[in-house]
C-alpha cells in the first residue's frame, strides 16, 4: 500500500517541514524522507502517531476508501 503519498498531503496542510514531523517522530530527517519517498515502509507505531497528531483515523492516513453499500 503506498501511503507515502498521503504523509506528504497531510503534512504540507498542516504546513510543517519534513525536519518537522521528524523531529515529532524522534528519527532522523533522512529517515522520514525515505518513508515519504516511499523508499521504507512507515512502522505501525508511526503512523499511529501520524494520525493522532494529524487528528485523523489510520484509514484517512493510509487513504483507504469503503466501498459503498
Amino acid at each position: 500500500m503506498a501511503i507515502y503519498p498521503r504523509i506528504r498531503d497531510f503534512r504540507e496542510d498542516s504546513d510543517k517541514t519534513q525536519k518537522d514531523i521528524a523531529v515529532l517522530l524522534n528519527m532522523q530527517l533522512t529517515v522520514y524522507q525515505r518513508y515519504e519517498r516511499g523508499e521504507r515502509e512507515l512502522p505501525l507505531w508511526a503512523a499511529i502517531k501520524l494520525a493522532d497528531y494529524y487528528n485523523v483515523s489510520l484509514d484517512a492516513l493510509v487513504g483507504r476508501e469503503f466501498p459503498k453499500k
